[in-house]
């Protein structure tokens, strides 16, 4: 596999095409073709302006300027089509709107823009991947300017009091990833407390304050402290929050629950009201100072609380609103049990509540492209459809399988992964079968499995392969002698199997000679006068009034007419006449039906 590295500079968009460079910002892309994969691989940072270059696409997937626009050249993508754009003037794919890493993608390590570009004429699609790399762009933010905690004036050394840890901005999907949101954390410098920082599962970082001197409320009863956070980003970025730390009298004993970390798998779709996990907490004190109450932390977040509910007194977690997996999949719940001594104390615990994924979602397909109506001559392999289909679900819940209904003459044919091309697989006979339904089912992997259907309309359009046929290949036709001028003698028709202009019929006379050799006893004396044949198309004749002419076997005929299966389809023949041309067209005139009819 060959790498291509290019180094750019940011560009501006003026009136829709690449404009001016601005200087202030370069940046390393990497453009990989993967061999055999037909897929393009570009990188752009986050924050990305309009007018950014992303690379020359049209030169990486070997196609030239002139043929963009002739060839229907677009692009498209199901995840933002707006942030990425093609100036068909250069073949350069660009930055078309600013784009939001977090936006797009939350907190996943990896992030990227899936497009399809389509060409017409011939139909092809390439997949191209543009990765958004993360800049460090938001800094550690606490859930609030501060943080009060009571702490007894009799607590023990080395006594634990839980801190709420740094996050990006509201906790949510606008975070920094990778590096750029390791978070370090570091205390102000006091005699009193020390920092203690461990991660637990989940990246479920526990802060905790560590007493490491006794408290004497009388000497101080209150204490001040700044706790930093960094993350890992170049440059670092900061946040921090004011700890207000008030020391109690009387009231020595928190609450304590056996684990300080309780991980619980629930049901997506689980009925409102199912127990989710029971709580239990414990006081050395007696009386009202060991009597708990639960409840959530006062930091929790409100989704939390849409999602969750818990008995002050029991401390059950119940579920009382819908969970989502394909929203969130994960829940970290912050619980306090209370004591109700004066001042109350309190012990703390995390409730991680992981959502597991059933079969909820139907999978969907999409046609992006048609090349309809066909051909019935189509080359076998020709692409008639794009296909895609997508499930919500997770896991084989989210693995789509593709069929088609059997007996058409098509087949899927698999180009990416839940990508398909809907090709022809056999010949066509507009004659036999002008259209077909063509039903595409999506089937997913869960037990059971959902599925849907999508028809497509494929029209086989006509091409002219079917020559005319007459009702019979001969007719004879006798003619008496002595007809009048305009006496009807012939009506022929023929049919064509194919449709519209192919299967309209135009009729002309074909040459056909007769030869005599007369004799004197035969035809009498003088010499006759023999029906002649024209140019193919029309024909004509010649006859005096009154005399015979030889047909060369038996006696003679006072009229000779030579005529070709193939005349004119109107509902009146052609006749014989004196001095009559036969070039002009009979059929044009007053011709209201159709004879084959």
């Amino acid at each position: 596999m060959k790498i291509k590295r290019e180094e750019f500079h940011m560009d501006f968009i003026t009136e829709g095409r690449v404009g001016m460079r601005c200087p202030l910002l370069s940046f390393l892309l990497l453009a990989v073709w993967k061999a055999g994969s037909g897929q393009l691989h570009y990188s752009i940072p986050e924050e990305a302006k309009h007018g950014t270059f992303v690379g020359r696409i049209a030169q990486d997937l070997g196609l030239e300027l002139a043929e963009l626009v002739p060839r229907l050249f677009r692009v498209a993508s199901k995840e933002r089509g707006d942030l990425l754009e093609v100036n068909l003037q250069n073949g350069i794919l660009f930055v078309n709107s600013r784009v939001d890493r977090e936006e797009l993608c939350g907190r996943s390590a990896e992030c990227s823009i899936h497009l399809e570009v389509i060409v017409d004429r011939p139909l092809q699609v390439f997949h191209v991947e543009v990765e958004v790399k993360d800049i460090n762009d938001n800094p550690p933010v606490f859930p609030g300017k501060e943080q009060k905690l009571f702490v007894s004036e009799s607590r023990m050394l080395d006594s634990r009091l839980p801190l709420e840890g740094a996050s990006d901005a509201d906790g949510a999907s606008d975070a920094d990833v990778g590096s750029n949101s390791i978070l370090t954390y570091k205390l102000s410098s006091n005699e009193y407390f020390g920092l203690d920082v461990k991660t637990n599962n989940y990246d479920n970082k526990q802060i905790e304050l560590v007493l490491r001197k006794s408290l004497d409320r009388e000497e101080a009863p209150k204490h001040n402290l700044l706790l930093t956070a960094t993350d890992g980003g170049k440059p670092e970025l900061t946040g921090s929050v004011q700890l207000l730390i008030t020391v109690l009298d009387v009231n020595d004993h928190a609450p304590a629950f056996d684990q300080p970390e309780y991980e619980v798998r629930i049901f997506e779709n689980s009925d409102v009201g199912t127990t989710v996990i029971r709580l239990s907490a414990s006081d050395r004190d007696a009386g009202t100072n060991a009597a708990i109450s639960y409840s959530f932390n006062s930091l929790v977040l409100p989704l939390v609380m849409d999602r969750f509910s818990i008995d002050p007194s029991t401390g059950e977690i119940v579920i009382r609103g819908d969970l989502d997996f394909e929203q969130v999949n994960l829940y970290k719940i912050r619980v306090d049990a209370t004591d109700k001594g004066h001042p109350p104390m309190a012990g703390h615990c995390t409730v991680i509540v992981q959502v597991l994924d059933e079969n909820d979602n139907v999978p969907k397909i999409t046609l992006t492209s048609l090349s309809l109506p066909v051909e019935e001559d189509a080359q076998i392999g020709r692409v008639i459809a794009l296909i895609s289909v997508s499930d919500r679900d997770s896991g084989v819940n989210g693995e789509v399988t593709c069929s088609l209904t059997p007996h058409v003459p098509f087949k899927l044919v698999s180009t990416f992964k839940n990508y398909y091309s809907l090709v022809l697989d056999s010949a066509l006979d507009r004659e036999s079968a002008s259209d077909y339904e063509v039903v595409v089912t999506a089937r997913d992997g869960g037990s059971p499995s959902l599925w849907t259907t999508a028809t497509v309309s494929v029209e086989v359009a006509d091409v002219n392969d079917n020559a005319p046929v007459f009702a019979q290949a001969e007719y004879t036709v006798f003619v008496k002698e002595n007809n009048p001028p305009g006496s009807p003698i012939l009506t022929v028709c023929a049919r064509d199997a194919d449709a519209q202009e192919n299967a309209r019929v135009s009729y002309s006379l074909v040459e056909r000679r007769c030869s005599a050799a007369p004799t004197e006893s035969a035809c009498g004396p003088g010499k006759p006068t023999l029906v002649c044949s024209s140019a193919v198309g029309s024909w004509s004749y010649s006859q005096q009034r009154g005399q015979r002419v030889c047909s060369g076997e038996g006696p003679p005929k006072t009229d000779l007419m030579v005529f070709s299966p193939s005349l004119p389809p109107c509902p009146v023949g052609v006749h014989t006449g004196e001095q009559q041309d036969l070039n002009e067209d009979h059929c044009s005139k007053g011709l209201n039906s159709d004879p084959c009819d």
